[in-house]
């Protein structure tokens, strides 16, 4: 399991009481182990990812954070109460949007998120006020008096939202909250996530996207039940790769792979194409914002005309392929 720069960080959330907290969790359903020996802590107000493929255990590892499944082994604290036997005293600061929608197809959207806030015991004094914003936040105006299952899949998953932050909840929990919508939608979304955490929500969400992880401030990488990374999107990239790359085209007659070797930066190098009298090498260094300066001056030093020179942006799908040997799935 790869752990980056965050262990630190995970001892510090700890130190100032984060909102989560799991230790050494299993999961088992019979002979199948969904979740294994499973750490990480969620600091409060942070925006939080568990991204990886289907089946790697994400869902199962959020619902035991709802204190929906005990775990086979090890402790999951939610706000200092311990899941599932604090479940009842935690779940008035948790908000949960499942993966599929579980409203009320009935009712309208107005009537769904009067429903939730007095079974969350909103006062009744508050609760009319409260929907009202949270229609009007989630763009739910002209579908306020609409039955919830003639609405589409979108706008469901709007509702969804919505009716989890009718308590207020200082935690909320999206399981794939962008699993099958539009792009546009999907980019809202984040804009809403990125708005809650400004606020000081602590937000767990899940998801089988790498691009969108991108915007979360921590993230738990996890296949097949396992934990295989932890750390900020940058910390990931750059602990998969074990630096970062830059790529750099020159001009030469002779291929310049001794002056590359010179470089005291650069880790290993490799040889894209050459032809024409130029030739394209990447080269992994450990830092690419402050070593391209100094690959560029030694190539220089030596001789090399330099074409161009570049980092080479790394996605976290290439840290995920990188970690797991290729395996996607």
């Amino acid at each position: 399991m790869l752990i980056s720069h965050s262990e630190s960080h995970a001892g510090k959330k700890r130190a100032l009481r984060p909102a989560v907290v799991l230790e050494n969790v299993t999961k088992r359903f019979e002979d199948v182990v969904a979740v294994d020996n499973l750490s990480f802590w969620v600091e409060q107000g942070e925006l939080f990812g568990l991204l990886g493929p289907n089946g790697a255990g994400k869902t199962t590892t959020i619902r035991m954070i709802c204190g929906l499944l005990e775990p086979t082994a090890g402790e999951v604290w939610v706000f200092n109460f311990r899941q599932p036997r604090d479940r009842m005293a935690a779940s008035k600061f948790i908000g949960y949007m499942p993966q599929h929608f579980s409203l009320y197809e009935d009712l309208t959207v107005y009537e769904n998120m009067m429903f939730f806030a007095s079974v969350y015991g909103v006062p009744y004094s508050v609760r009319g006020e409260r929907i009202e914003k949270l229609i009007d936040r989630f763009l739910l105006t002209e579908f306020r008096d609409k039955l919830a299952g003639q609405l589409s899949g979108g706008t469901k998953r709007r509702l969804a939202l919505a009716t989890c932050l009718v308590h207020n909840p200082p935690l909320v929990i999206l399981d794939e909250p962008t699993a099958g919508i539009d792009p546009h939608l999907r980019y809202l979304f984040w804009r809403f996530f990125e708005e809650l955490r400004d606020e000081g929500v602590t937000l767990i969400v899940t998801t089988h996207y790498m691009d969108e992880a991108e915007f979360c401030e921590q993230l738990a990488l996890m296949r097949s039940g396992h934990l295989i990374a932890l750390g900020t999107p940058e910390e990931i990239k750059r602990s998969a790769l074990r630096g970062e790359l830059i790529r750099v085209t020159v001009r030469t007659s002779r291929l310049p792979t001794r002056a590359i070797a010179n470089l005291r930066c650069v880790r290993s190098f490799e040889l894209v194409s050459a032809g024409g009298g130029q030739a394209t090498y990447v080269l992994l260094v450990e830092d690419a914002g402050r070593d391209l300066i100094e690959v560029l001056r030694g190539l220089e030093a030596q001789g090399v005309r330099v074409l161009s020179i570049e980092p080479v942006y790394i996605s976290l799908e290439d840290a995920f392929l990188a970690l797991t040997g290729g395996l996607a799935r």
